[in-house]
């Protein structure tokens, strides 16, 4: 089964930026589409963006469009998550899980999965 270890977490003020990584290990890893979920206290996981298994397309959620950016190393097989501008909002634990299928419906298998990492912690200050 897949096992991602993610990295790069951090306190940060409102506007300044993080780059996660997310090193993943137990599966074919150029062969799975990517994500990054996150959850906020009290709150559910929640999909934030995904990338497909060569990283020619992806996907986001509305909430980080344009702030966020996602990419991968197949070489490495690390999954990154580029955020910049962030806000208060954005503070969450984030996750990384592999998946096959479209894209846009990653959230949705990915609601069953059994298995997550430790997250990286991220906290933006207002």
């Amino acid at each position: 089964q897949v096992q991602p270890v993610e990295s790069g977490g951090g306190l940060v003020q409102a506007g300044g930026s993080l780059r996660l990584s997310c090193a993943v290990s137990g599966v074919p890893f150029s062969s799975y589409g990517m994500g990054w979920f996150r959850q906020a206290p009290g709150k559910e996981r929640e999909f934030v963006a995904a990338i497909s298994y060569s990283g020619h397309s992806t996907y986001y959620a509305d909430s980080v469009k344009g702030r966020f950016t996602i990419s991968r190393d197949n070489a490495r097989r690390t999954v990154y998550l580029q955020m910049d501008s962030l806000k208060p909002e954005d503070t969450a634990v984030y996750y990384c899980n592999a998946d096959r299928g479209p894209l846009a419906t990653m959230y949705i298998r990915t609601a069953t999965y059994d298995y997550w990492g430790q997250g990286t912690q991220v906290t933006v200050s207002s």
